[in-house]
């Protein structure tokens, strides 16, 4: 069957694997790097459409007979074995119910390769967790059993000897064949003169063209991809629109006529003006609960990056200030999921807006922005910088020291690590019960950290700058942190840690 009737089978995304798992020997790896990206760009990407795709039936010839098999029967041998190489890379990735249906529909063909065959059994193996039985074929098994028992006595006739001189005597046969290929073949060339200059010139072109060829469905199936998450984000953007605005009917007359000059305005991403700050003023009459809705109607959650610099400073420009609770939405909806989604230093768009409102609202971007980010667990290096900035440029001593508190009960991490560090060289007027109580985290966490030069430099920044608040019993506390230590650092801490008298 033509190969492009079987990709309209499969999604978009799914296309760009089957393009993958077609480019011959490295086909399986291809295939992982498409997939990597396209976790990457959706980390909640899923293989499942793919390989239920390649389980549904399909109508093909078989012997002048229509019979149905699954799809992935239908592909070539390099395909199946690509596909079962790449589900061996992704392991364990995968879905495993989705993997197992396509083992056994892969397993009912009859197909006589013993490649396959042997890794479907050890995807099987993978997937179910079981070691029992073995990867060999009964033929397999056999022949190695004739082979032990031939090669038992390798001095007696019929061994490990006569084995060789047959694969030599084989292999003189082979050569004498080659060469005379190789006769035919230039006996050949020399009645084509084209073909004697550069034989192997139009082979690498034609292979080239085939790549080519390959990448150009590959970068094609890639933009398709991109139009279907287009229309996807329109369609779900409008669906959300509608069903929001139903949850809208409660508010008063004059926030609901609000809603759509915000709305448009978020919309549109033009110049904001004082027109724009007064559409705003609607957020001063506001409940909690009227806060959550408006929110969630005008989609802050969704606006550009490219938008927030203007609609935070439409929102610096309201007086009086915003409660502390309006504060907190706003902030929760316009901020936290896109930098919990950062996977890169955060653009300056998004780096102004949370500077801007941390620098007028501190408390509520503690409570409703910093401590999440902490309590979250596994804080990326992109998240922990834009921390530490706010931390230095943005928080007053107080707020400092409250965001130091919600670390010490965060769950650490290199990331936390670098925040805490960050708040100590800001020099905090720590409490002695503060200090005792942070000293005691270092003595829990030291074995996990004993070869972080993050933890390292953390130490080195409390003997160097928080000697006064180490009385004797923190000293003992101190001097044990310092024994898990594996860093070249250890040295000089030792050194500082010595320098302090009581």
């Amino acid at each position: 069957m033509d190969r492009t009737a079987l990709l309209q089978r499969f999604d978009a995304r799914s296309r760009l694997l089957v393009h993958a798992l077609h480019l011959g020997a490295e086909g399986a790896r291809k295939a992982q790097m498409v997939f990597n990206k396209q976790r990457k760009c959706d980390p909640h990407f899923s293989l499942t459409p793919f390989l239920e795709s390649l389980c549904q039936q399909e109508a093909c010839l078989h012997e002048d007979a229509l019979v149905l098999k699954p799809l992935a029967c239908v592909f070539s041998d390099v395909f199946k074995q690509n596909l079962l190489c790449f589900l061996h890379l992704i392991h364990p990735g995968y879905p495993k119910d989705s993997v197992l249906h396509l083992l056994q529909c892969l397993s009912e063909e009859d197909g006589g390769n013993q490649w396959a065959s042997a890794l479907i059994t050890q995807l099987k193996r993978d997937v179910e967790g079981a070691r029992k039985g073995t990867l060999l074929s009964s033929n397999c098994t056999e022949t190695l059993k004739s082979l032990c028992g031939r090669f038992r006595d390798t001095d007696v006739q019929g061994g490990w000897t006569s084995c060789f001189e047959a694969l030599e005597a084989k292999g003189e046969e082979t050569d004498m064949s080659v060469l005379c290929q190789k006769k035919r073949k230039s006996d050949k060339l020399d009645l084509d003169g084209d073909a004697q200059k550069d034989p192997q010139s139009k082979k690498v072109k034609m292979d080239f063209s085939s790549s080519k060829d390959e990448e150009g469905m590959i970068e094609e199936e890639e933009a398709e991809i991109r139009r279907s998450q287009m229309d996807q984000s329109a369609g779900s953007v409008s669906q959300a629109r509608s069903d929001l605005l139903g949850s809208s009917k409660n508010l008063p007359d004059h926030m609901k006529a609000a809603l759509p000059v915000i709305k448009e305005l978020l919309d549109a991403e033009s110049e904001w003006d004082d027109s724009s700050v007064s559409a705003l003023k609607v957020l001063h009459e506001c409940d909690p609960n009227e806060v959550e809705v408006l929110c969630s109607v005008l989609c802050l959650s969704e606006v550009s990056e490219q938008c927030l610099p203007q609609f935070c400073s439409c929102l610096l420009k309201l007086a009086p200030d915003l409660s502390h609770s309006t504060a907190s939405a706003l902030i929760t909806h316009l901020l936290l999921k896109k930098i919990l989604s950062l996977a890169e230093p955060a653009s300056r768009c998004l780096v102004t807006a949370v500077t801007s409102l941390c620098s007028r609202y501190p408390r509520p971007t503690c409570q409703a922005l910093i401590e999440p980010l902490l309590q979250k667990g596994q804080l990326g290096s992109a998240q922990a910088d834009l921390l530490c900035r706010l931390v230095i440029d943005c928080l007053e001593p107080h707020h400092r020291l409250l965001v130091f508190r919600t670390a010490l009960g965060a769950s650490w991490d290199e990331g936390v690590l670098s925040v805490i560090h960050a708040l100590l060289d800001s020099k905090l007027e720590l409490s002695q019960e503060d200090f005792c109580l942070f000293a005691e985290h270092l003595c829990s966490q030291s074995p996990h950290f004993s070869k972080s030069m993050k933890f390292a430099k953390m130490l080195l920044s409390v003997l160097t700058k928080y000697q006064s608040n180490v009385n004797p019993a923190c000293h003992h506390t101190l001097s044990s942190v310092l024994s898990f230590n594996e860093t070249f650092l250890k040295k000089s801490l030792q050194a500082a840690l010595k320098r302090i008298s009581f």
